[in-house]
């Protein structure tokens, strides 16, 4: 059995992890148990993990303190949805407890899983029984109390994943709502698929990343050879569209002068990459469909040619000063809002509210910590407030309060339709405590209504949920699942005349069509007609309504 691992062998067990996670997201997100089409427990474990794996592969002769280091650093930015923070956490554990060492035991390794345990308990803020916290808990203590007998470091990890595995098959006895749907938790499968990922690295077996898998925002030119390049350059670019035009021509001309082409696009931008020799011509092209707002280019053959040669490849990181600290914007007022929303229409609406930078996510999308700080960074302003929007991005939003000179305020709206309410209640002539008191405390008085769609089948609380019918929310609770859109809403607005709510908002997302908007507008009139009624175009994806009513 292997006794020790140094920074070489860590950063090894480290690529080996994110292959494993990558390869078995899926699988994990469909213990998911909410069938919601949400950015999923798998998916965002993946995506964290895999910001360190990218910083990870640049680099070779790693100490073991540097390669803590390097993976923690990026996690933390890299951190997606509250599993992925908490994933961060467990790691920013392991930098700290390996620090000033060359190399490390089975004690070490004890040490820094409970180190990660500590700060991810100490992060949330009311830490629940049967999840990835419970998961990792049990399997520190166990590793503790074996490495005390036999400090051996495979020996101590396969004690640690025994008891991680038995801790995983209780979670279903823990949680109410996963001993209904008769699974284990989500992030305590993603925590154990990391440990055995690593695992297998200790053994000589390391696990490569899937062939086909998600496209990378660069090329890993590690994995290449001289004759897999086709074409030179490999080409990243978003675009801010600024016409209603489709982007189809677009797409069939850059097949013509390239390959691996693969694009992304939503209401407001669209993101390209594509290899090629000629990308002058491809941007060109692109901005007769909107504004360049950002471009990657690099030579896959020179990166190549780098690597073969032993040197450290060159990509556009070396353009950037690792010493020097990004820009942050001069403070020119004292308050300053960020908020997270998805779609043309509810971006307007902050807008207006006076919100200084929009961030582009929520469901199926949640932006990274790195993504909030730089937003944050942007905003000119010595107070920021930071509106997630989604249970699932407050903890990722609180991450970046250490990040940054200026003071962050995380409000934790929940939903848009609370942010919104949250901009309402700011009053600029106010000082900040008064302001936090007043924007977290009104986020109670909204009830927010949302339909969607149930990404999978589910039995959910007794009611059996079908693949693609209609999914109604009440205040973050199942209201009903039905294949007729307008019973759904005819629901809502009986419960809302029920309430007595006097104001409501009705945002229509990007796929409902203007008939579909209509009626919804009808059925809240028929049932509240003493209530001020507005229907908005939302433009958001994934959810066909967000309704507030107050």
């Amino acid at each position: 059995m292997i006794k020790t691992m140094d920074g070489a062998a860590y950063r090894r067990m480290l690529l080996s992890a994110a292959a494993s996670i990558e390869r078995n997201k899926e699988a994990i997100n469909e213990l998911n148990v909410f069938p919601v089409p949400d950015g999923d427990t798998g998916t965002n474990m993946s995506m964290t993990l895999n910001t360190a794996a990218q910083d990870l592969r640049r680099m070779e002769g790693l100490t073991l303190t540097k390669a803590a280091d390097v993976a923690a650093s990026a996690m933390l930015r890299g951190a997606r949805g509250n599993s992925g923070v908490i994933l961060s956490l467990l790691f920013r554990g392991f930098s700290k407890s390996l620090k000033g060492q060359e190399e490390t035991d089975g004690m070490g390794l004890a040490a820094a899983i409970n180190a990660g345990v500590d700060a991810a308990y100490k992060a949330v803020m009311k830490p629940a029984e049967g999840t990835i916290l419970t998961v990792s808990r049990l399997s520190g203590a166990a590793a503790a109390e074996y490495a005390q007998e036999d400090a051996n470091l495979e020996a101590t990890l396969v004690c640690a994943i025994d008891a991680a595995k038995s801790a995983l098959a209780e979670t279903v006895n823990q949680n109410p709502v996963l001993k209904k749907a008769g699974v284990v938790d989500a992030g305590g499968m993603g925590f154990v698929t990391i440990l055995e990922g690593m695992l297998s690295s200790l053994r000589g077996q390391d696990i490569e990343p899937p062939a086909e898998g998600e496209t990378k925002a660069g090329a890993d030119f590690a994995a290449l050879t001289d004759e897999d390049i086709t074409f030179t350059f490999d080409t990243v670019f978003i675009v801010r569209k600024t016409t209603g035009a489709s982007i189809e021509p677009f797409r069939a001309y850059l097949s013509t002068i390239g390959d691996s082409l693969v694009i992304g696009e939503d209401d407001d931008a669209f993101k390209v990459h594509v290899h090629t020799d000629i990308p002058g011509e491809a941007l060109s092209e692109a901005q007769k469909y909107g504004t360049l707002e950002l471009a990657k280019i690099e030579n896959m053959r020179t990166q190549y040619e780098d690597m073969a040669a032993g040197r450290k490849p060159q990509s556009t990181d070396d353009l950037e000063d690792p010493e020097e600290t990004p820009a942050v914007a001069a403070p020119e007022k004292q308050y300053g809002v960020v908020s997270v929303c998805a779609g043309a229409g509810l971006s307007s609406v902050f807008q207006d509210l006076g919100v200084d930078q929009i961030i582009q996510g929520g469901q199926t999308m949640n932006p990274s910590t790195e993504d909030i700080l730089q937003a944050i960074n942007r905003t000119p302003a010595e107070i920021v407030y930071v509106l997630p929007n989604n249970k699932n991005i407050i903890l990722a939003a609180e991450q970046t309060v250490p990040l940054t000179e200026k003071r962050v305020i995380v409000i934790p709206s929940k939903t848009v339709p609370q942010g919104i309410t949250a901009m309402l209640n700011f009053d600029p002539d106010q000082d900040a405590e008064a302001n936090t008191a007043a924007m977290t405390e009104s986020l109670a008085g909204v009830t927010t209504m949302q339909i969607t769609y149930a990404a999978r089948d589910s039995d959910f609380d007794g009611r059996e949920i079908h693949q693609g019918d209609y999914l109604g929310l009440y205040n973050g609770g199942l209201l009903d699942t039905t294949p007729d859109l307008a019973q759904l809403l005819d629901d809502m607005a009986a419960r809302t005349a029920e309430a007595g709510c006097e104001f409501i908002n009705i945002f229509y997302g990007a796929d409902t069509s203007d008939d579909q908007a209509q009626d919804a507008l009808r059925l809240f009139t028929q049932r509240c007609p003493a209530a001020e009624i507005n229907l908005l175009s939302g433009g958001q994806p994934v959810y066909y309504f967000l309704i507030s009513a107050e």
